[in-house]
């Protein structure tokens, strides 16, 4: 029998035994005479415990969809070549429970708790020499109509009255300003009231997808009260335009635009993108559709198709990742192969940067900013590992697999990804949910959550009335969503 067979307390007697130096024993010689002699140590033992548990999910199965509202058993099995010292439970990458440290394994999930819809559950379990398994999950979805998780208050007539609203920003006195598509920027002042007098009424071409689809402040807005904006312009031939306007109080000073981009002339009208962000390097970053042509989305000799850097005077940046003589379109060309980036979204503090590009037929994109990056359009659509191609962070489908649930995406289903937000490391909701990244869809009208900590999981957090277009976390931490008619309001104490 070898060491490795022998049971835990003969380890700890042999051990005990090794301690010893010597072991003397005296035996008469052959003639007689004395003599004596030491051991041999015994062979040492192996190394420490080094395997880890092995741990499933037993219940509830992978992809089970229309979980009832009420008490729902999640349990798991674990196994380990000495023993298992506890199994943890976690329900969207949040602790459920105590750690169990005796079979049978399995809290209680109170599925009320939870906005109906996608969710992830994870077990790993912990031997007794602190060896640690990954994390096992199955992705299910709750049944029901939750329109937020337990603890967060939803608004959705925080603010109403709006007109086909397109895109919104806040100052950093606390002012929202929504840009409409029919040409009106309306002001929300800090009492949460919209205000009856439009910031500025702009003229503009609003058929199809075209109008007023951008707003943004400069960065020093508090200083120099600059106010951009993506507009498409009939002046000149019919183009998207972005342009720079100055704030007085609530309304803009007259007759002081500065046009700083002029984009190509529009054929279709769909497909014009308009978002409009600083980026954490002072950049003004605009996305800009195909205009319904894919081969534009790989020319460098257009920018349409395009997530597009400048200076803040409209000027290019010598450093954009194309940009050989100034002049050339392609010098303004940050990102490409893009369909129609309607909404994008920066993060704070690091300028990490989320583009959510509307797919054609199968698949809605979130894909992370790169200078450089090709996101395939129209070569690739979807989750790729193409060459060259830089594929998206998440994907989901325009109907469900079969079964649900299966395959990227999981059980989230939509027409066209919309908003964007990250939230801050810092704030009044609970601590899971800082660092996330939350988005929405213009038809299914879900508000999910994309866990960057946990491998990009994404779970359902809540739903909206209308169609959601775009989003912010507010200064005061709260979570805005913009409809088409209003915004809603989410927020934890």
């Amino acid at each position: 029998m070898s060491w490795i067979d022998f049971p835990i307390s003969d380890k700890r007697s042999w051990a005990r035994g090794a301690m010893l130096l010597a072991v003397v024993v005296s035996a008469a010689s052959c003639g007689g005479g004395g003599g004596s002699y030491t051991m041999p140590p015994a062979t040492p033992p192996p190394g420490a415990d080094v395997e880890a548990p092995a741990v499933v999910v037993s219940a509830p199965a992978n992809f089970a969809s229309g979980i009832p509202a009420g008490m729902l058993t999640f349990s798991a099995t674990a196994t380990d070549n000495v023993g298992v010292a506890s199994v943890e439970f976690q329900v969207d990458g949040v602790a459920v429970g105590a750690a169990q440290t005796s079979a049978p394994y399995a809290v209680s999930v109170d599925t009320n708790a939870y906005a109906s819809g996608q969710h992830v559950l994870r077990v790993r379990a912990r031997d007794a020499a602190g060896n640690q398994s990954g994390w096992t999950s199955v992705t299910v979805s709750f049944g029901g109509s939750r329109t937020q998780p337990a603890g967060f208050t939803r608004n959705a007539n925080y603010i109403i009255g709006l007109n086909a609203a397109t895109a919104f920003a806040q100052a950093p006195d606390g002012r929202i300003f929504v840009a409409q598509q029919g040409g009106a920027m309306r002001v929300v002042d800090n009492n949460g009231v919209l205000l009856p007098t439009p910031f500025m009424t702009l003229t503009v071409d609003s058929n199809g997808e075209r109008g007023l689809l951008g707003v943004a402040f400069h960065p020093n807005f508090a200083v120099n009260q600059l106010v951009y904006a993506y507009y498409t312009t009939a002046s000149g031939g019919t183009h998207n335009r972005v342009s720079r306007f100055t704030a007085n109080g609530d309304v803009v000073v007259p007759n002081n635009e500065a046009i700083l981009v002029d984009l190509p002339a529009l054929s279709a009208t769909n497909h014009n993108g308009g978002a409009i962000h600083f980026g954490a390097d002072g950049k003004l970053y605009v996305a800009v559709g195909d205009n319904a042509n894919g081969a534009n989305s790989q020319s460098l000799a257009t920018p349409l198709g395009k997530l597009l850097r400048f200076n803040d005077d409209g000027t290019i940046p010598g450093d954009n990742p194309f940009c050989t003589t100034q002049g050339n379109p392609a010098c303004a060309v940050w990102a490409y192969g893009l369909r129609n980036p309607f909404t994008f979204a920066v993060q704070p503090g690091t300028g990490r940067i989320h583009i959510n590009d509307v797919g054609e037929g199968t698949w809605e994109e979130i894909n992370l900013g790169a200078a450089g990056a090709n996101y395939g359009w129209p070569n690739t659509e979807g989750p790729t590992a193409a060459a060259g191609i830089t594929g998206p962070l998440l994907a989901y489908r325009h109907s469900a697999t079969n079964p649900p649930g299966t395959g990227p995406g999981g059980f989230f289903t939509g027409c066209a990804i919309t908003g964007g937000a990250f939230y801050p490391e810092s704030g009044p909701f609970p601590a899971a949910y800082r660092g996330s990244y939350f988005y929405a869809d213009l038809c299914t009208a879900f508000v999910a959550r994309l866990d960057l900590a946990n491998d990009n999981a994404t779970y359902a957090f809540g739903a909206v009335s209308g169609n959601p277009v775009d989003m912010l976390v507010a200064d005061d931490g709260a979570l805005l969503v913009l409809t088409r008619g209003n915004i809603v309001r989410f927020s934890s104490p």
